[in-house]
């Protein structure tokens, strides 16, 4: 009976594997074990779809969707550091602007003092000038005075040198009152 069932088996295999147990051209074409095929290829299919529906598409999805988060993130942090940059460059750009006004305004400011500085040296040396020019034209007055003093002296003693000399006599009056009319003009 045992070789009954084994030759049996034999008999059904036989349509697909040869007398040594090995396939007739290809055994996945064999017509008498494709059912058997088609179960296991179906459960394999299901099982694939499970583990796939289950498992795996989840956990893309979910690195997908955290990997799209840190996009928007990361671009909505780049536009803020972006406008962060550009309040730092208005304010850079500010305040430059207020440090060349604030150099004009120093700088001005020295012109005005030096300026002062300078007025006031001019109007001391004016004063200066002005009191030496002064005391110059009081010392020419005086020596004009004591000149015309000088000159009528001599005058006065030339004239009475020179009425002596001529045999005349002129007493001191005469002689003062003729240089004096002479010298009037």
């Amino acid at each position: 009976m045992a070789t009954e069932t084994h030759d049996t088996a034999n008999t059904a295999a036989s349509a697909c594997v040869d007398s040594h147990g090995g396939a007739l051209g290809m055994p996945q074409l064999c017509g008498e074990w494709m059912g058997n095929q088609i179960f296991w290829l179906v459960v394999t299919l299901v099982v694939i779809f499970f583990v796939l529906s289950r498992v795996a598409l989840p956990r893309i999805a979910s690195i997908l969707a955290e990997r799209q988060g840190s996009i928007t993130n990361d671009l909505a942090a780049a536009e803020d550091f972006k406008a962060k940059a550009e309040e730092a460059e208005e304010a850079y750009n500010k305040a430059l602007a207020d440090a060349r006004a604030e150099a004009q305004n120093i700088v001005a400011q020295a012109k005005a003092e030096i300026q002062g500085d300078l007025d006031d040296a001019i109007a001391k040396a004016d004063a200066e000038i002005a009191a030496k020019s002064a005391e110059s034209e009081k010392a020419i007055a005086e020596i004009r005075a004591s000149a015309l003093d000088n000159v009528k002296t001599v005058a006065k003693d030339t004239a009475k040198e020179i009425v002596a000399a001529m045999g005349g006599k002129a007493d001191a009056r005469s002689v003062t009152a003729a240089v004096t009319a002479r010298m009037k003009g």
